[in-house]
């Protein structure tokens, strides 16, 4: 359940930082999604042969570090795309 929660709330920065730069909230946040369960994935296989089936606690804590890994690694994309053209324009004469 607070996995869900931080879905929610990690999806809609990223939808902000979409609009930002000029792209597709929707589309950026479904891959904010499928980010997650990529790094969540692998990230349950590690923490079982590390830690074994019946350890469940430390196999989702491993499995959320990779979830978070994966979406980390989908927002430093997202941030590293240029922003609008808008925004430069505006700043044209500004010294700041």
């Amino acid at each position: 359940m607070l996995e869900i929660l931080a879905l929610i709330f990690l999806t809609r920065d990223v939808g902000k930082i979409a609009l930002k730069k000029g792209l597709k909230p929707g589309m950026w946040k479904l891959y904010a999604v499928l980010a997650w369960f990529a790094g969540e994935i692998p990230g349950i296989i590690i923490g079982v042969l590390l830690f074994g089936i019946d350890n469940l606690i430390s196999v989702e804590l491993v499995a959320v570090a990779g979830a978070l890994t994966g979406f980390l690694i989908l927002r430093s994309a997202l941030l590293k795309k240029p922003d609008t053209l808008e925004n430069e324009i505006e700043q044209i004469g500004n010294n700041q």
